[in-house]
């Protein structure tokens, strides 16, 4: 039987950046899902606090060199990878200089002020994740999106590459955490979106102010199913989730790697 191919899409993984849960939960499911007869790749941005001797990443030069439009201006990109030790778990890492190699801090600068430019930031990971794995010729049934730095993927997915034969049968679930902003991304956020046919006019039913609420029904919307990951997500968007009748796996508990198998098989139609 040809195994199962699920692509992760993390916003923070352990042991790179501090343990949390959402950090806990982007290292340990993608080992357990391999565990478990899956073929997987795996994601996260390559923020600035990550020690890259200590962590042994290496860039990927026959990977990098790609230029990523976002609002009339290009930004290269860098893909890098890891192994993490004793696993058979390699990471790779969406890497730039302007927006994530000059930041210590992951969403906020030393004083706490948010970046004006998180939205941005947010969609060039989720291009750079998506025309990596494209180089890698590599084409996933299931895309795992966990974090927000992931949400905008799902939209990307079921527009700009609907047609594409990496990711045309691929199927989104997104994963709901607590989490949240004090500032929206900022009003040219559904400017920056537009790529191919992602144009901004498919945002006009969310809020001109972007901010993180608004990101995580875009996320919903074009999802087939959702994931309550979180001990406290975000109730009004696990609602929301309700609302729009998404396949829901609730919150599964510390033992939650069959409930994932099931739900992708369910999503899947196995």
């Amino acid at each position: 039987m040809v195994k199962k191919k699920v692509l992760f899409i993390n916003q923070e993984m352990v042991p790179y950046v501090p343990t949390s849960e959402m950090a806990t939960m982007g290292r340990n499911l993608p080992q357990k899902i391999q565990e478990n007869g899956f073929e997987i790749r795996t994601f996260m941005p390559k923020w600035g606090n990550i020690n890259e001797r200590r962590g042994q990443l290496h860039e990927v030069i026959r990977l990098s060199g790609l230029n990523l439009i976002i609002d009339d201006t290009d930004h290269p990109l860098i893909i890098k990878v890891a192994s993490i030790p004793v696993s058979r778990l390699q990471v790779y890492f969406i890497d730039n200089e302007d927006y994530f190699q000059r930041r210590r801090t992951m969403t906020e600068d030393e004083s706490g002020e948010e970046f004006t430019d998180n939205g941005e930031r947010a969609i060039f990971f989720a291009r750079g994740v998506l025309e990596t794995v494209k180089k890698l010729r590599w084409t996933p049934d299931i895309i795992q999106c966990q974090g927000w730095m992931a949400g905008v993927v799902p939209l990307y997915i079921k527009t700009a590459y609907h047609d594409d034969p990496s990711f045309a049968n691929a199927k989104v679930v997104t994963s709901l955490f607590n989490m949240n902003f004090k500032k929206p991304f900022g009003t040219n956020f559904k400017q920056c979106v537009e790529f191919r046919n992602a144009t901004p006019d498919l945002l006009e039913p969310y809020a001109d102010h972007f901010d993180y609420a608004e990101l995580g029904k875009l996320a919903i919307d074009y999802s087939d199913g959702v994931v309550e990951a979180g001990k406290e997500a975000s109730r009004v968007l696990m609602q929301y989730a309700k609302d729009k009748q998404k396949p829901i796996l609730n919150y599964p508990g510390d033992d939650y790697v069959q409930a994932y198998k099931t739900f992708y098989n369910n999503i899947l139609g196995i």
